[in-house]
């Protein structure tokens, strides 16, 4: 596998220390790794701001940093938001977005653009909002092959979040450069069996992104009964990798066995156990990759 930084790391958007684009690229080649991931979005690479002269400033400065651009990330979420009625084009917003990062990519020489299904709206028919995922992703697809770029599904959304699921998505949206940016995090909160959902999504793979937390239960106190409730979802938080609950021996011991060789992102997006300056933030960064190389999973 090789190893990975995600920009959004390094956004702000926690919290964290704020570094812009080209400090970060900077950084992330300091911090000894070989490639990045790049937000999508303000205040990293919104295609509102970027112009030739934009990239070829930042691709002057991946190749200063020996740095690669292996995935520029997409923020979509392909629900159509209920009772506006059909005059708002939602998807075809969020599909000339995803068109507008795969150009970029091409420029930068990345391969994919990662991006997200959609979150359940209740009230709305499911198998529709399905079909609306599947044929939206379709057309991102096309657009991103004419680029020579192709597009990675994380299960971070409502829609087709289990393993099992996902596949079934992948095989109706059937367009070759349609892959998984398969992660950890979600079926393990999720109670997923990580080595076996790995494995299963592994063939599909192209890239994973990392992060490590911690559950922590949550209570109310109900001073009638002198007593608390136990409240239904725990409180998750970010820790330095391998400090967590997930089993992330299980989870790429699955991926290498099912086949996957991509590319292991690590990100830092969510409040961070030890805060967000800069100092930390590049602690668990360094985590990342000393664990990594300790269990055998990344190339030097």
């Amino acid at each position: 596998m090789q190893p990975c930084l995600f920009s959004i790391s390094y956004a702000g958007l926690w919290g964290q220390a704020v570094l812009g684009l080209s400090d970060f690229v900077r950084h992330a080649g300091e911090l000894g790794f070989s490639s990045v991931m790049i937000a999508g979005k303000r205040p990293h690479l919104s295609p509102l701001d970027v112009d030739e002269e934009r990239i070829l400033e930042l691709k002057e400065t991946l190749v200063a940093a020996r740095i690669r651009c292996d995935v520029l990330a997409a923020y979509t979420n392909l629900s159509l938001p209920s009772g506006v009625g059909g005059e708002v084009p939602h998807l075809e917003f969020q599909i000339a977005y995803v068109e507008s990062l795969a150009r970029i990519a091409r420029e930068l020489g990345a391969k994919f653009v990662r991006i997200f299904t959609a979150y359940e709206n209740d009230g709305q028919d499911l198998p529709w909002q399905w079909r609306n995922c599947v044929s939206t992703i379709r057309e991102m697809c096309d657009r991103a092959a004419a680029h020579g770029v192709s597009i990675a599904i994380q299960n971070h959304h409502d829609i087709a979040l289990h393993t099992e699921s996902l596949i079934e998505l992948l095989t109706d949206i059937n367009r070759p450069n349609c892959h998984l940016g398969f992660d950890a995090w979600s079926p393990a909160l999720r109670g997923e069996n990580l080595y076996e959902s790995a494995k299963l999504a592994a063939p599909h793979t192209v890239i994973t992104t990392n992060a490590d937390y911690v559950r922590t239960p949550r209570y109310r106190y109900r001073p009638e009964m002198v007593n608390y409730d136990r409240q239904p979802t725990d409180w998750v938080r970010a820790v330095p990798f391998g400090r967590g609950f997930i089993d992330y021996s299980a989870f790429f011991q699955g991926l290498q066995d099912g086949g996957f060789d991509g590319t292991a992102v690590f990100e830092m997006c969510s409040p961070l156990r030890g805060g967000g300056e800069l100092s930390n933030l590049d602690t668990c960064a360094s985590a990342y990759l000393h664990w990594m190389k300790a269990h055998g999973f990344i190339r030097e």
